[in-house]
């Protein structure tokens, strides 16, 4: 058998020949927790769910959204520019390109490749740099599209820095929130529906700092800072010419570099009751830092709305200083079980608990 069938076979199996190679064993977790390969998926990226139980994964380097389905991959499209968001609606699947949105039928039955509906109206810059973006729909059925800052420090002007929310079927576009370097993770409090989302700090200023953030955003236009201010009080060097005290804090300052991306509030009924309602979210990895960290993923507890605990939930992609997977997003599965996309090994997760 060629190299190429090889791989084509395994990537329609639910654990293929190089997820079986993966040393989950190295994975940390509390007790009673369990991690499995779900799916291999190349460059696993921002993840999505339709009501029948298919998941659809985008990507970012490569040029294809995934379909898996009954445990068998697929590509649902192909031939994008960076497709790193995907978000279900009404029938649709929707893919975020760097500088457009565009709208897929969902069939029940897919044979082939799929080719786009139509490009939405709403449009946004084409630069490449923290181009790539998470979509989602949010619980008033707009859909919410960050643009990220086209530097790593910079006054961005009006068209960076923000997070919009748009009419899919219509033609508005309005900013919700400002400041925000580059978010490619969000999600809305289950029971107050607020937004909030993780942001990546600015580079270059060492080891240590600045944090990366969850935000919570509580109204629309909130200013959350960048470039100006770093977490909750710290004045960039070169940019920190306002107070700070006029711009919304982060509720959580995390580790810096850790490349918070993918959160969700876990709203599943499998994991243990402190879960419920909290917010699991992805840490992608330093690249920039003398010591790496991050590589897992991050449990924050809330109460009343506010983070009472911050700690790791599942930890061991990174050993020494070589990590062997990346999380990138989660998804939580009807079931209660956890989905979490890693883009270096280039699989799914799929994490459950059946008590200690």
């Amino acid at each position: 058998m060629n190299a190429s069938l090889f791989f084509a076979i395994a990537l329609m199996s639910s654990i293929s020949f190089a997820a079986v190679k993966l040393p989950l064993a190295k994975l940390k977790m509390p007790p009673g927790f369990h991690i499995s390969v779900f799916a291999e998926v190349p460059n696993a990226r921002s993840i999505a769910q339709s009501p029948d139980g298919r998941i659809f994964v985008g990507t970012r380097t490569g040029d294809k959204v995934y379909m898996i389905e009954n445990g068998k991959v697929s590509v649902f499209a192909e031939g994008l520019k960076e497709p790193n968001g995907v978000a279900v609606k009404d029938g649709k699947l929707y893919v975020a390109e760097i500088p457009r949105i565009l709208e897929f039928n969902l069939p029940r039955k897919i044979t082939r490749p799929q080719k786009p509906l139509r490009a939405l109206p709403q449009t946004f810059p084409s630069d490449e740099h923290h181009g790539w973006k998470f979509i989602r729909f949010g619980p008033d059925g707009q859909l919410y599209v960050p643009v990220g800052a086209n530097c790593n420090i910079c006054e961005t002007g009006t068209d960076y820095g923000r997070i919009y929310r748009i009419d899919v079927n219509g033609k508005s576009k309005e900013m919700v929130a400002q400041g925000v370097r580059n978010t490619v993770g969000f999600d809305w409090d289950p029971q107050t529906k607020d937004l909030w989302f993780t942001d990546n700090g600015r580079d270059m200023l060492g080891d240590d700092m600045p944090p990366d953030e969850v935000n919570h955003l509580t109204k629309v236009g909130e200013h959350f800072g960048y470039p100006y201010c770093h977490g909750k009080n710290l004045k960039d060097p070169e940019f920190g010419k306002k107070d700070c005290a006029q711009f919304t804090p982060p509720v959580v300052e995390l580790r810096a570099h850790v490349a918070a991306l993918g959160m969700r509030f876990y709203t599943g009924s499998m994991f243990p009751p402190e879960y419920r309602n909290g917010i699991i979210l992805a840490e992608h990895g330093s690249w920039n830092r003398t010591q790496p960290q991050g590589y897992r993923l991050t449990f924050v507890k809330l109460k009343d709305g506010k983070p009472i605990k911050v700690e790791g939930f599942i930890e061991g992609w990174l050993q020494g200083d070589e990590a062997w997977g990346r999380p990138v997003d989660v998804e939580v599965l009807k079931d209660g079980s956890l989905l979490v996309s890693d883009d270096k090994a280039g699989v799914i997760y799929r994490v459950t608990y059946k008590g200690k």
